[in-house]
């Protein structure tokens, strides 16, 4: 029993916190401009399934906790086709039908009636509050914890490395990448590893002299926290030193606002390596991955606390915060994408009435809500099913049946 409270709290917990934050947020965040457009809102939900917990607010929205805790969702009044765009003639039925009920005027706090801008911003306020969630999460981070730094100096360079063959030298202190500035070590670290077999421009300091040396970082195979292997790119060069550099409240801000831009800007030119195939899809991660990421990042974090003497709720909310952090930007990002079923999808939407004046007919939105469905359901069964195969577990199902 012990051992199995210990697997709920250690992995279990941490990545249902994650999950659960995030999409609660981004769903507060629809909900929130809807209220202040005046939109009639039937029902805000923690989590999907039969409700364990509802009641009732003032404005009649009914608030529920379901029994699966993997998400939420906002119901908006009158949500009626897949879609939620209804086509011209659905929306003048459904007009006729809101006046017959409730009198005219009634349809103006109807999402499907609002002004194109105002259903535009209530889509795109979902992604953004992951994006606000990020920058918080991350300002809290620094404020808190603070954060290591390395300085930008070379202290030594790998004989045969791609640094080595590109003219770095000890003693070279890189200040940017690719007129990026470079403020640590660590940015260096963070910007090369996700681009192996690129070339980087770096604007490098020698002695008084500012010099430009051109490098293609090489690819490296390391163990990855999502389980498996992964491929990331490396300089061949190392550094000395460094300290943790405290933020006051204005720097953290600042800082969550400048870390968030970077995972944004990473993570676009990521998704746009795997569309261009120099990415291999199998390095995308998913629920299993991200799930045994926050697991073995909680547990090591435990294990350490420990032998440094530090609370394990400590170093539980150091990875948590970070994780959380992280997997928000992603989860706007994928958001944004033009998907039907997605946020991106319904602004694709918009801005096709936008230009033609009305909506997709419905059964244009019909098919390509169900082309954008089966799309995400393949992708997340390939994601999920690539990662279990990494971690070995159809190695164990066959291994209990042979």
């Amino acid at each position: 029993m012990a051992d199995i409270l210990q697997f709920v709290l250690i992995k279990v917990a941490p990545f249902l916190l994650v999950i659960m934050t995030i999409v609660v947020i981004h769903e507060l965040g629809h909900f929130w401009v809807a209220r202040a457009c005046g939109v009639a809102i039937d029902r805000f939900s923690i989590g999907f399934g039969r409700a364990i917990v509802a009641w009732k607010d003032r404005s009649g929205v009914e608030w529920r906790i379901g029994w699966l805790p993997l998400g939420g969702y906002v119901k908006f009044a009158g949500d009626s086709n897949v879609a939620s765009v209804p086509d011209q003639s659905d929306l003048s039925q459904m007009r006729s039908d809101i006046m017959a009920a409730e009198g005219a005027g009634a349809e103006k706090k109807y999402l499907a009636f609002k002004p194109l801008w105002q259903r535009a911003a209530i889509v795109v306020a979902g992604p953004v509050a992951n994006f606000v969630l990020a920058i918080v999460l991350f300002s809290i981070f620094l404020g808190v914890f603070g954060e290591p730094i390395t300085a930008t100096r070379v202290d030594a360079v790998t004989p045969g490395g791609a640094a080595a063959l590109a003219g770095f030298k000890a003693g070279d202190v890189l200040t940017a990448a690719d007129g990026r500035p470079m403020g640590s070590f660590q940015d260096i670290q963070f910007y090369v590893q996700y681009r192996p077999g690129t070339p980087i421009d770096f604007t490098v300091r020698r002695g008084v002299s500012l010099t430009h040396l051109v490098v293609t970082p090489g690819a490296a195979h390391v163990k990855s926290p999502f389980g498996g292997d992964q491929t990331v790119g490396r300089l061949g060069i190392s550094a000395r030193g460094g300290a943790v550099k405290r933020y006051n409240p204005i720097e953290a801000a600042q800082g969550g606002w400048v870390k968030t831009a970077q995972i944004t800007e990473t993570t676009l030119f990521f998704l746009g390596r795997i569309v261009t195939g120099h990415v291999a899809l199998d390095q995308l991660h998913g629920v299993v991955g991200i799930a045994h990421a926050s697991g073995d990042m909680t547990q090591q974090a435990v294990l350490e606390a420990h032998d440094a003497h530090i609370n394990p709720l400590v170093a539980t909310a150091f990875i948590v915060i970070q994780l959380a952090a992280v997997m928000s930007v992603s989860v706007g990002i994928l958001n944004l994408l033009p998907i039907p079923v997605l946020d991106g999808g319904h602004l694709m939407f918009y801005a096709y009435e936008l230009v033609v004046r009305r909506p997709p007919r419905a059964a244009v939105q019909a098919v390509a809500y169900r082309a954008g469905f089966a799309l995400l359901v393949g992708l997340m069964l390939f994601v999920n099913l690539n990662e279990l195969r990494r971690q070995g577990a159809f190695h164990f199902l066959g291994s209990l049946f042979s």
